[in-house]
């Protein structure tokens, strides 16, 4: 299960960005088409936020649909997979979305002094 090392990687940069403050949520842009299980990540976010300043954290997760432009006729389409075929018959399909892994906003605690 590679997400168990992609989550490692997403709660270090997180912790890192965060300077030791609190995280309350993360947002993560997962794309369709990035082979990465959204279902898998949340799971090893409990695991691997433990102990860290992401501990008890809510995780967020926008699911990017796949997207593709045909390079013959230029039309963008829809896709399920990472290759398609365009209605003008090319399979000429350059992705344009859906492999997306970012983490697109952190929100942490402000303390007020």
């Amino acid at each position: 299960m590679h997400e168990l090392g992609i989550t490692q990687n997403i709660v270090a940069i997180v912790s890192e960005h965060a300077h030791a403050s609190k995280v309350k949520r993360v947002l993560l842009e997962i794309g369709k088409l990035s082979a990465i299980m959204p279902d898998a990540i949340r799971f090893c976010f409990d695991i691997c936020s433990q102990g860290t300043v992401l501990e008890g954290a809510k995780l967020e997760i926008l699911e990017i649909a796949g997207l593709g432009k045909c390079r013959q006729c230029g039309a963008e389409i829809p896709l399920e997979q990472p290759f398609g075929e365009c209605k003008c018959g090319s399979k000429h399909i350059d992705l344009i979305a859906g492999q997306e892994l970012k983490i697109k906003e952190i929100e942490i605690e402000e303390i007020c002094v």
